[in-house]
């Protein structure tokens, strides 16, 4: 059992695309968005039965197999690894939307079924024609819809590098969420062995083992929840951890994710790798020199690093364009290269 009671996330209704765009998103606070989506006709049919959703979804069904995430009943619906971490508790197989809605109905609200998480799916190009019955004014063109359907189902507490707007469409979700200070105290997981992309806390949150990760006290202190309901929709801002328990037999959510900072900076996470591997190892001294390095001309933490020097003589520490960019990244594959044993690109 849970020690600490997470506080409910503000709840806003009425939010128009004026609000979300000047209000909300800037606020970087996660906001239960009250009945957002509740005209959609896909909430309608979810609230009439679970029929009527899975016949209303394969009436936009291309008939392309889609990755499906499957489990036994003795997983109990949560998605993680196997006892000894070698791999996961889980199997992902392709099949037709149909079947999976088929053995989910067939299922019901049985007390053990076998999990079944159709996960991530592009809606336009699986189920074409669906977005433009159910648009979402509030995100732009660059937040494409995707598709979640399953049972009773629980994703384990995750980042995504993205903002996010989910909105249930069928079923209830219980979302838990974690501002990104509080990452240490989620103890994540591996990187390289993942459920699904992010590294994902290695704790239990219905029955966090406290003596073997005590700080996650201190998480818990820190988060927010939100019950939704078929027709409303969460914002989850860009790192916020967040966990996620499906209620129902048959639950339909779709998200949009969009992530606003500059594609060609490329991924924090890939830098961040780099400093694993060529700083966390260093003399205790030599990493405490690199941290104010890193304080210093990459977080800004005594103000403009290159202040004291003319614009002209500030090269790549100065303002960035396309092509310095791409001159810092050929310098570093030049290095990586040689350091693996590579020969780079065009590389004597």
């Amino acid at each position: 059992m849970m020690t600490e009671a997470p506080v409910q996330v503000r709840i806003r209704e009425g939010v128009d695309q004026d609000v979300f765009r000047d209000e909300i998103v800037p606020a970087g606070e996660p906001v239960l968005l009250k009945g957002l989506v509740s005209d959609w006709p896909a909430v309608r049919a979810g609230r009439d039965s679970p029929e009527a959703m899975a016949d209303y979804l394969l009436g936009f069904d291309s008939g392309q197999a889609i990755e499906t995430i499957l489990g036994t009943p003795e997983i109990g619906g949560r998605f993680f690894y196997n006892d000894d971490m070698s791999g996961l508790n889980f199997t992902r197989k392709p099949r037709k939307l149909a079947e999976s809605l088929r053995e989910l109905l067939e299922f019901g609200e049985r007390d053990e079924p076998p999990s079944i998480y159709v996960q991530s799916v592009p809606v336009d190009a699986f189920l074409p024609g669906f977005a433009r019955d159910n648009s979402l004014a509030c995100v732009g063109a660059n937040a494409p819809p995707r598709i979640w359907i399953g049972n009773r189902v629980t994703v384990q507490t995750h980042f995504d590098l993205k903002e996010n707007v989910a909105c249930v469409v069928a079923g209830r979700r219980r979302f838990t969420v974690f501002p990104p200070s509080q990452t240490p105290n989620l103890y994540p997981g591996p990187f390289e062995l993942t459920l699904s992309g992010p590294p994902v806390s290695m704790v239990r949150f219905d029955a966090p083992d406290l003596e073997r990760y005590p700080r996650f006290r201190e998480a818990l202190a820190q988060a927010r929840y939100a019950d939704l309901e078929p027709g409303d929709a969460l914002y989850i801002p860009y790192f916020w951890w967040h966990h996620v328990q499906a209620h129902d037999g048959l639950n339909v959510l779709v998200n949009y994710w969009w992530n606003d900072a500059n594609a060609d900076l490329g991924s924090p996470f890939d830098a961040m790798l780099h400093a694993i591997l060529s700083v966390r190892d260093l003399p205790e001294r030599q990493r405490a020199a690199w941290q104010t390095m890193f304080e210093h001309y990459v977080f800004g933490a005594g103000g403009d690093a290159t202040a004291h020097l003319p614009a002209t003589a500030r090269g790549i520490l100065g303002e960035h364009d396309k092509e310095t960019r791409k001159t810092i990244r050929k310098i570093l594959l030049a290095v990586l290269a040689r350091q693996a044993g590579l020969r780079p690109p065009g590389g004597g």
